[in-house]
């Protein structure tokens, strides 16, 4: 933030748990708020990191140093709301400039009612986390011609010692969509916008433990219909639409309190239906198989995390943004591994060996970030038609 713009925007106060104070500026809403602090290396994206159910009681610290030039806008959001409890950047810029953009940075925080800071040292505050990990943390928006205080200083600390851990949260039935819905945008394209899937070939029952909309639209775009539900669904409730497969998407928290997902996880994949999992859904598949999961230092969140392929040795740079991960060693036999994190060694992909069931632990849509690891629709897609192959029906589209 340059030093001209420092008054326009009041005090704020970062702390964290293990008593770390940071002193920078209010650019959202004024108040306070608590989650775990968490950094993503992203170089672009805020408003997509923002929205991502992922981020449910994180508070999300970019690393890039400027943020906030390209703005705002109605499209480039991966759920109806911001989700991130709160932001975390060195400076915003002065400037927002795009032929895309509605408003700034700043006047949508504050429209969404989300804390941000700005003016930190973002670098100090990422080595910390990379050598503590990840932890709790509070920010308090000061209100304008309000000063920084020791006490108030106190008060952020206490706060952050105050939060919840994210160790034995179950967070995914929190951010799940209530009810049910059908799906058919595809995804965006310059001139034209998002697009609307008209002649499906697959049904496909996606659960939401915080599903993004660029996931929905990738299914979509590869001629799916798709119906989005709860996340306690039940397998019987699943099986009653009909579908070709099912899709158990990204979401926020630890997997292994989601007792409800995991049992009617393993109820679909016993059936023999394709089953394709990303990020939660990845984990709560290993877990149905009889496998474990950890809470990891840091997690990964960014978009240039190397991941290879097993199986091809392929090294693709993939979107990541998770907390919690499947210990290899806890793979039952009937489960194979099939990519793995470059950067620290853990799984990233798994596959049942007698199941067309598959999943991955990064975002393959991509919002934001690269999109070398995409392929892994089409394989989802593939799986389904072969699967209606072999039941002997190669009839056209699914009704609509």
């Amino acid at each position: 933030m340059l030093l001209s713009l420092k008054g326009s925007f009041p005090p704020a106060i970062l702390a964290l748990a293990d008593g770390t104070v940071f002193i920078g500026n209010s650019i959202g809403a004024p108040g306070s708020t608590v989650g775990e602090v968490v950094f993503n290396t992203s170089m672009t994206g805020y408003q997509e990191i923002l929205t991502d159910p992922s981020y449910c009681q994180q508070i999300v610290t970019l690393t890039v140093s400027h943020v906030g030039n390209y703005g705002a806008n109605a499209e480039d959001v991966e759920a109806a709301r911001i989700h991130a409890a709160g932001l975390i950047i060195k400076d915003l810029s002065a400037v927002v400039s795009n032929f895309r953009s509605t408003e700034s940075l700043s006047c949508y925080l504050k429209r969404a009612n989300t804390v941000g800071i700005a003016n930190i040292d973002t670098r100090a505050l990422t080595r910390r986390l990379r050598s503590t990990g990840a932890q709790n943390g509070a920010i308090l928006a000061l209100a304008p011609g309000q000063e920084v205080t020791q006490a108030l200083r106190d008060e952020a600390v206490a706060q952050a010692r105050a939060a919840a851990s994210m160790t034995g949260l179950d967070l995914a039935k929190v951010v799940s969509t209530p009810t049910r819905y059908e799906w058919s945008q595809t995804e965006w394209q310059l001139g034209a916008g998002y697009g609307e899937q008209q002649a499906p070939q697959f049904h496909v029952v996606a659960y939401d433990f915080g599903v993004k909309y660029n996931i929905l639209r990738m299914l979509a775009a590869r001629g799916c219909r798709v119906t989005v539900v709860p996340a306690q669904t039940t397998a019987a409730e699943a099986f009653a639409l009909a579908p070709d497969g099912v899709f158990l998407s990204n979401g926020p928290g630890d997997p292994q309190p989601c007792d409800y997902a995991i049992a009617a996880t393993r109820e679909i994949i016993d059936s023999g239906m394709p089953v394709f999992g990303i990020c939660l859904g990845h984990q709560i598949m290993a877990l149905a198989a009889g496998a474990s999961s950890f809470k990891m230092a840091h997690g990964h969140h960014g978009g240039n995390h190397p991941v290879k392929d097993l199986d091809t040795g392929r090294v693709s740079i993939t979107s990541q943004n998770h907390g919690f991960a499947v210990k290899t060693e806890s793979l039952p036999a009937h489960l194979r591994a099939t990519h793995v994190s470059l950067f620290d060694g853990t799984l990233q992909g798994l596959a049942y060996r007698n199941k067309p069931a598959f999943s991955f632990q990064g975002h393959p849509e991509a919002s934001p970030g690269p999109h070398d690891i995409a392929g892994l629709f089409d394989r989802f897609v593939d799986a389904m038609h072969d699967a209606r192959v072999a039941a002997g029906s190669t009839t056209g589209a699914v009704a609509a």
